[in-house]
């Protein structure tokens, strides 16, 4: 028997807050090992990585010039940067960022962090990376055709768990499925049918007190937390106003643990239950104004104090 055409692996496997890399996944997989420019080594998943070289050369006809920051990841690894980005930006940050270990796209070998390189400077750090929105148009217009997605959209975040992330890429090994899936904007979660986009309405109200960036920020870390509710369907977020922004208010987050609070929002959501019954939620049940407090710490850095009904 030739042994070469045995080879094979779910290309289209789902691995996110729910779905945890299965057992053994590793140890079938064919992977390239190599040193990148920025003097780390890279391995990953031999498709993945020939895919990855053509769309690479495919962009420098455009003048985009990208490199591969990571690939596949060690559980160990993974740890280790949940470590540091909690100490560097808080709790909630890292749970908009950073999955836990065994439930990131990193242990597939499939997923692919890329950086950019312009003027002849690497750009890796994530707050770095984002002032290029221009450069990561060009290089998701490609995706498709080498068989990668966009893992982590824009206004995904209660589908996909994670805020976006213009250099995360998925290699699926398939062209087609993968244009059908930028073409629509779905998430893998949503052509696999394991999750429905109701396509949430925004209320940013009118703040005196919260610019609108910093609202747009509180509510990704809203999005990223409702999509730990298996099942449901979100529907709306608004903020609830600055009235409720209260001494009263403050004190009261202040009082429940060792967290100090420096302000306070509050948001209502309205979203659907599972049919299933996942969760504390009543089944098939349409929930109005859930109530969702926000607080920044002393670093500066937004949290989730508490939802529900008060």
């Amino acid at each position: 028997m030739d042994t070469k055409d045995i080879y094979k692996i779910d290309y289209l496997i789902l691995i996110n807050k729910y779905h945890k890399v299965p057992k053994n996944w590793e140890d079938a997989l064919r992977t390239v090992s190599f040193i990148n420019p920025l003097g780390e080594e890279v391995i990953i998943e031999e498709r993945a990585y020939q895919a990855y070289l053509g769309l690479k050369k495919d962009l420098e006809k455009e003048g985009v010039f990208i490199g591969l920051d990571g690939a596949l990841r060690a559980l160990k690894r993974q740890e280790e940067i949940a470590e540091e980005f909690l100490e560097k930006y808080g709790a909630d940050y890292v749970a908009k960022i950073v999955a836990k270990p065994g439930y990131s796209e990193h242990h597939s070998g499939l997923a692919l962090d890329l950086y950019l390189i312009v003027d002849g400077k690497n750009i890796i750090n994530n707050e770095d990376l984002v002032q290029y929105p221009k450069v990561w148009e060009k290089v998701h217009q490609k995706l498709a055709e080498y068989g990668f997605i966009l893992r982590y959209p824009k206004h995904k975040e209660h589908i996909t768990g994670y805020a976006y992330e213009p250099w995360h890429i998925r290699y699926i090994d398939d062209s087609d499925i993968a244009k059908e899936i930028m073409g629509e904007g779905m998430t893998l979660e949503e052509y696999l049918k394991e999750a429905v986009d109701a396509k949430p309405s925004i209320d940013l109200g009118n703040s005196y007190l919260y610019g609108k960036d910093e609202l747009e920020e509180m509510i990704v870390l809203i999005k990223c937390s409702f999509a730990g509710f298996k099942g449901c369907e979100l529907h709306r977020i608004a903020y609830a106003g600055d009235d409720t922004c209260t001494d009263e208010n403050l004190n009261w987050a202040n009082s429940l643990g060792d967290t100090k609070y420096k302000k306070i929002s509050k948001f209502l959501v309205d979203f659907h239950s599972s049919k299933e019954g996942y969760g504390s939620f009543n089944i098939d049940h349409e929930y109005k104004d859930h109530e969702w407090y926000l607080g920044m710490d002393e670093k500066g850095s937004w949290r989730i104090i508490s939802y529900g009904y008060c």
